[in-house]
């Protein structure tokens, strides 16, 4: 069997130049990274702002298992089955980090014959969006040192530093870090520390913001430190905006490339959604939605993180509204949640798949609690028994969820051909979309209303240090702004060994902060951590390059 990079390799690719022409993009409206990329101008959003949107279509899953679901090679693989059965449509994904691809996932581009490409290209550094994100990010934390070195007209208090350097790895070691020692000339000396540049508000703020105008507004709010006199300071304090969006002004623009099968897609900005709000940007989303008539598109993790975080906060932020979502569920991952070990879950099980499936029924309540057409995909994996796809199937049918079996790892577009026609089915049905909160709502008051209806807690504690940061946050406008839950993604709750489908719990909130230029409220819960660490054997360890380029070891 090929591995996913050798299949991606020996795929001929088309020019970046005919996918575009495919949707109607033309030369002037690319700005090409080579022949197999391109990021899309402003022209192309000048002209077709005033098109007909088409139909969006959410992909989630049930809690992410180290056995996986595949979610976006089912992605990948709707957007080529839709092509087959005639239907016009781009998907739009998340650019991966470095930190997952180096660390424990390996690559992040789809799998089998449902990838996008090229697949290198897109694991590594793609169009350099990541690390225009990690800079933009570090002049304002190099800016606001600078500032109190050279006599600090703000009278920045040292001790109440909100913003910490960003880096596309992970490195536990820089989770907590001491800088400017080493003498007057170095800075002053404090605290400080790294976190991932998913987790950095500026990755969430390129991914909500609406232009470049709107980006630098948004830069310009963040809250980067207190003064002396408890008065909060803004980059715009700093004069940071400018320049940060200086930077940013070629990430800003979306990437273009395809799937195997040369279905187009848009992938752009790649916020975690364990830490961050897990979608693509807004500006991808839109453009894709007035390019064809299906835009389908995935959200991080489970249906709790990131499918909430898409609903609540970008389908607010952004006027959205998905026309169906796709549940991805897997036997193995079932298994998982029914207390089989990652090592046995290739093997039938009937009893584990019925004591797991709670967690897909789960998930499919609270993608029904919004109002929208829910279909589960049912990724099938070569060792599935027919029998256990079967109860599946049937537990479907017993819960009055429409589903599909999906193939489309094993044989791409063709895999997929039924999962596209229920996808299409379910976008015809009415629907009547609706958050999980109300916006004029508290921000405990928001919590609760996630963590009872979405998580299924009994209620929402909260450390003295989240209390102390929420009368802060509140003193600030915060009760207007939707909420992002940093959480495990293992579990419905904040502790990842609980599995299944765990009831009236009570999920503790140790921290909040403001991410003000993103326009959320984020509640730091369990042990979630903003810098990840290297696994004991890291996927780096297998990632290679021959003297002729060719990358091996990336899945």
């Amino acid at each position: 069997m090929l591995s996913d990079i050798e299949i991606a390799q020996q795929t001929k690719l088309k020019p970046i130049r005919d996918i575009a022409a495919s949707i109607g993009i033309t030369e002037d409206e690319l700005e090409p990274y080579g022949r197999y990329k391109a990021k899309l101008n402003e022209k192309l959003f000048d002209r077709v702002k005033n098109n007909k949107d088409g139909k969006l279509v959410l992909v989630t899953a049930i809690n992410p298992t180290p056995a996986g679901e595949g979610k976006t090679t089912t992605t990948a693989g709707l957007g080529e089955a839709m092509a087959k059965i005639g239907k016009n449509a781009i998907i739009a994904l998340r650019e991966p980090s470095l930190g997952p691809v180096f660390g424990i996932k390996g690559g992040a581009a789809g799998g089998g014959y449902a990838q996008v490409l090229p697949m290198e290209d897109i694991n590594l550094h793609f169009t350099g969006d990541m690390h225009a994100i990690t800079s933009a990010n570090n002049l304002l934390c190099a800016m606001l040192d600078n500032h109190m070195q050279q006599g600090n007209a703000l009278r920045i208090d040292q001790r109440r530093i909100l913003i910490k350097r960003c880096l596309d790895m992970n490195d536990r070691a820089l989770r907590n870090t001491v800088i400017g020692i080493g003498g007057k000339m170095n800075g002053i000396p404090r605290e400080d520390g790294f976190i991932i540049t998913v987790a950095s508000e500026v990755m969430a703020i390129l991914c909500l913001a609406s232009d470049i105008s709107d980006l630098k507004e948004r830069l310009g709010r963040i809250l980067v430190a207190y003064n002396l006199d408890g008065e909060p300071i803004y980059a715009k304090d700093l004069n940071a905006q400018g320049s940060m969006a200086a930077l940013l002004k070629d990430a800003v623009m979306p990437n273009l490339v395809q799937t195997i099968e040369g279905t187009p897609a848009i992938m752009h900005g790649g916020p975690f959604a364990n830490i961050a709000h897990g979608c693509n940007s807004v500006r991808a989303t839109k453009l894709a939605l007035k390019l064809a008539d299906y835009c389908i598109t995935e959200a991080g993790f489970g249906s709790d993180l990131g499918a909430e975080k898409f609903l609540d906060i970008k389908c607010r932020c952004a006027g959205l509204a998905p026309s169906a979502i796709v549940i991805v569920a897997t036997c193995r991952a079932l298994k998982y949640n029914g207390g089989v070990p990652k090592t046995e879950v290739g093997e039938e099980n009937l009893e584990a798949l019925k004591k797991g499936i709670c967690n897909l029924g789960v998930h499919i309540e609270n993608m029904r609690g919004y109002g929208v057409p829910v279909v589960v995909a049912i990724n099938k994996f070569p060792n599935d028994s027919q029998t256990e796809l079967d109860y599946i199937e049937k537990y479907c049918i017993e819960n009055g969820a429409q589903f599909a079996l999906s193939e489309v790892f094993a044989k791409g577009g063709d895999g997929g051909i039924q999962l596209a026609e229920k996808v299409v089915e379910a976008c015809e049905m009415s629907g009547d979309f609706r958050f999980c909160y109300d916006n004029s709502l508290t921000i405990k008051e928001k919590l609760n209303e996630i963590a009872q209806k979405i998580y299924h807690a009994k209620n929402v504690v909260y450390t003295a240090q989240a209390e102390k940061a929420l009368k802060e946050i509140q003193k600030l406008g915060g009760d207007s702004l939707p909420v992002c839950v940093a959480k495990t993604q293992y579990s419905l709750s904040d502790d990842p060994s609980v599995l299944g489908a765990p009831k009236d719990f009570t999920i503790t909130v140790r921290d909040l902060t403001l991410s003000n230029g993103a326009g959320f409220v984020v509640a730091l819960t369990g042990s979630i951590m903003t810098m990840p660490g290297l696994p004991r054997v890291p996927a780096a360890e297998k990632i290679d390059v021959d003297e002729n380029g060719v990358i091996s070891g990336l899945f």
